[in-house]
């Protein structure tokens, strides 16, 4: 962190601050909790012949476990263990700082949308979203919601500004305004923007309105890569 930068501990304080000055209701929260297991319950119910037949398809095409789990950082900076389905073959984080000229994103971010590391279904399963729906399962564990910036690296946060870490005020989700709007299309510091706008505007009825929105997202495969 370089000198006179706002620490972490700060940046969440003030957002905090934010949430205090809307007097969001506490039943809000509780109503976002029931909606987020409702949804995350019947979501695996009805995804999982989806999520059983990436992970045999994975494990046709790469050695090692069809699942993962990757550390991300949560609500108020606290890491946690993201559960995905594979699409890269074994050992592909090992590759990274060889492909970073190749790098499609701004800011602090690592995105290639031909990435060479995935296996031969990587590319189906990203495009459809089919190796994020294991996330369902960090949903119901409270690690994160269904509406919310989307959970980053730790190496990510560590070259956040402070407008950037205000994101990590509130709870992860599997998706948000960003993935409803064009996902790996919108630049870093739109995506920034939109994260923020829904820290500041958050309801539990926007929160479904983005939830219906994503889906014909998913569905035409817009900026997923």
């Amino acid at each position: 962190m370089q000198l006179g930068e706002p620490s972490l501990a700060g940046v969440l304080g003030r957002s905090r601050e934010r949430h205090a000055q809307r007097q969001i209701p506490a039943s809000w929260y509780r109503v976002k909790r029931v909606l987020d297991v409702l949804m995350a319950l019947v979501g695996l119910v009805v995804t999982a012949p989806l999520i059983l037949l990436g992970a045999l398809a994975t494990a046709c095409v790469s050695r090692g476990s069809p699942f993962f789990a990757q550390e991300r950082i949560g609500r108020d900076g606290v890491p946690f263990r993201l559960f995905k389905l594979r699409t890269m073959v074994d050992g592909a984080h090992l590759q990274r700082d060889d492909l970073l000229a190749l790098n499609e994103v701004t800011g602090p971010v690592f995105k290639i949308r031909n990435d060479p590391r995935l296996h031969a279904f990587g590319g189906i399963l990203r495009r459809t979203s089919v190796d994020e729906l294991p996330n369902l399962i960090n949903v119901l564990r409270g690690e994160m919601s269904m509406v919310g910036p989307r959970p980053p690296l730790p190496s990510e946060v560590e070259h956040y500004d402070a407008r950037a870490r205000r994101r990590l005020s509130v709870k992860p989700g599997i998706t948000c305004l960003w993935q409803a709007g064009g996902r790996s299309n919108v630049d870093f510091e739109t995506w920034m923007e939109l994260d923020n706008r829904y820290v500041d505007e958050w309801t539990p009825w926007t929160d479904l309105g983005i939830v219906l929105r994503t889906i014909p997202a998913v569905i035409r495969g817009e900026g997923a890569h």
